[in-house]
C-alpha cells in the first residue's frame, strides 16, 4: 500500500481492478478506451493512487461489478476476492516486466552512445565506461525481478516485523 497526495490506497482495490483487467486480457490502453477515463489515470491507480468514485463507477460498468466489489466493502470472500498468491504473482510478473522494459532501454542507449563514440573518437572506446556502471544496475534488476537473490525478500520482511513486534504474525 502506498502513499499518495490522495491518500492511502485500498492495496485491495488495486490488485482487483489490475487482476479484472488481466482476466480479460486487455492492455491499460484498453481499459481506459472502454471505461472512458484517461491511460493516465489507469496507470495512476494501478500503482496505488485512491480511485475516486466516478473512476470506480466507470471501472465498475467495464467490468460488469458493483463499485462495493471494486472496493471490498462486502464482508463476505466472493470468488473475485485476490489470494495472496495471486497478489505476489501479479507483483512477480509487474517486476519481471520492469525488468524487460529497462533491458531495452539499457540496449538502445547503450547502442547509441557506442555509435556516437564510434564516430567521435574512435580511437577511445568511451562508451564502455556508461554501459559498464549501467550494466551492474541492470543485473541487479535481473536478479531482483527474477528473485536470484532473495536477500531482502518476503521472509527477512516477516522476520523483522515479528523480530520488532516481539510475537509471530
Amino acid at each position: 500500500m502506498r502513499k499518495t497526495s490522495g491518500g492511502a490506497a485500498n492495496g485491495k482495490t488495486v490488485m482487483i481492478i489490475r487482476k479484472f483487467r488481466l482476466q480479460r486480457g486487455w492492455s491499460q490502453e484498453q481499459l481506459a478506451t472502454l471505461s472512458g477515463l484517461s491511460v493516465r489515470t489507469i496507470q495512476r491507480i494501478e500503482r496505488g493512487q485512491r480511485p475516486s468514485l466516478e473512476s470506480l463507477k466507470s471501472l465498475a460498468a467495464v467490468f460488469e461489478t458493483t463499485v462495493a466489489d471494486l472496493k471490498e466493502e462486502s464482508d463476505d470472500m466472493s470468488h473475485e476476492t485476490i489470494t495472496h498468491q495471486e497478489q505476489r504473482i501479479i507483483e512477480q510478473v509487474r517486476a519481471i516486466k520492469d525488468f524487460y522494459s529497462h533491458l531495452i532501454t539499457y540496449v538502445l542507449v547503450n547502442s547509441g552512445l557506442f555509435a556516437i563514440n564510434m564516430f567521435t573518437s574512435p580511437d577511445y572506446l568511451w562508451a564502455f565506461w556508461p554501459a559498464l556502471g549501467w550494466g551492474i544496475g541492470l543485473l541487479s534488476h535481473w536478479a531482483s525481478a527474477f528473485e536470484v537473490f532473495d536477500l531482502f525478500g518476503a521472509k527477512w520482511e516477516k522476520r523483522q516485523i515479528e523480530k520488532r513486534l516481539g510475537r509471530k504474525l
